[in-house]
């Protein structure tokens, strides 16, 4: 029996689901809205919403935190647009909407964007 499972494994080591989840948040904060299975949009959801969290507090440690996580281009957005957008806003910046199963494989396929 696995108890204590805390983290959704992806099928990857920890270190591929660590590049995987931040190339998703990149593509996400980049594009304001990806499609992809249901499962990484779930595991993505409440890492994004930290990254939001955190730009929303706009100092110097804040953005060095985020630039080691996301890089430089997503964290100028995250820091000017978005951190603007929601800052009277206390979570909840993303939905996740279920879409219809993917063709060749059969994967429920899901549309994860900011509100």
């Amino acid at each position: 029996m696995n108890h204590s499972q805390k983290t959704i494994q992806l099928g990857r080591k920890s270190g591929q689901r660590r590049a995987l989840l931040a190339t998703m948040a990149v593509s996400l904060v980049r594009d304001e809205k990806i499609q992809t299975t249901e499962a990484k949009a779930k595991v993505l959801r409440p890492l994004v919403e930290r990254l939001v969290t955190l730009a929303k507090k706009g100092d110097v440690s804040t953005r060095r935190v985020l630039i080691s996580r996301v890089g430089v281009t997503a964290t100028k957005k995250l820091m000017s647009t978005l951190a603007k957008k929601y800052e009277t806003r206390n979570g909840g910046y993303l939905r996740i909407t279920k879409l219809n199963d993917r063709k060749n494989d059969g994967a429920k396929l899901a549309q994860i964007e900011f509100v």
